[in-house]
């Protein structure tokens, strides 16, 4: 997937240009929620958010660099939830608690946002910016998995990280494709379990 056209955004300034293009940005996320990247049009969005079309293409120069404001509006939701993941939180916690705990706070990330996140995650496939801003986003998350656990004393890395790459891909087939995509279903205690019997 390509674009014709920078992919920059050229960022409000005043109030009230601000506000509509929040609301560009808010009914883009909703859009791509309820329907998929199929659903993300300009024309679904400039209704949904009640703007011509002439306020978005003073911001973006294309649908492609919409999409790409959208995504990372939506995403910076998501990033916001990694905090959860702040060891201040678990301190004390013994090994299984607390491998049990961040896996089932990582599972819940995906729970929140998994209209959005099965959104992206499908059209990564075919969008290779999206893929790379994914690829970089998922790895943040990884490093507050791992510093966490590491820095409770658990591990070694290599386990911890491994963990880490079983956790995130279940849940991301599960999100993406449903819970039995590649057999049964694996629900949030399987999950944990595994993870707790490898790691402690």
């Amino acid at each position: 997937m390509t674009s014709d056209g920078s992919l920059e955004i050229r960022p409000p300034r005043q109030q009230r240009s601000r506000e509509a293009w929040g609301r560009v940005l808010d009914a883009g996320v909703a859009l791509l929620e309820e329907g998929g990247y199929e659903a993300f049009t300009i024309a679904a969005v400039c209704e949904r958010a009640g703007v011509p079309p002439r306020a978005l293409y003073a911001r973006a120069d294309n649908k492609d660099a919409l999409f790409l404001a959208v995504y990372e509006h939506g995403i910076a939701r998501v990033r916001a939830d990694h905090d959860i993941l702040d060891a201040a939180r678990w301190r004390g916690l013994p090994p299984e608690r607390l491998v049990a705990e961040v896996v089932r706070a990582t599972a819940g990330i995906f729970a929140r946002h998994a209209a959005f996140l099965r959104a992206v995650v499908l059209i990564s496939g075919v969008h290779a910016e999206v893929y790379r801003r994914g690829a970089a986003y998922s790895t943040e998350l990884g490093e507050r998995f791992t510093r966490l656990l590491l820095g409770a004393g658990i591990g070694p890395e290599t386990a911890v990280r491994t963990a880490f790459t079983a956790v995130f891909s279940t849940l991301v087939l599960r999100t993406a494709y449903g819970p039995t995509f590649a057999g049964p279903a694996v629900d949030e205690d399987g999950l944990t379990e595994m993870v707790s019997r490898y790691l402690v």
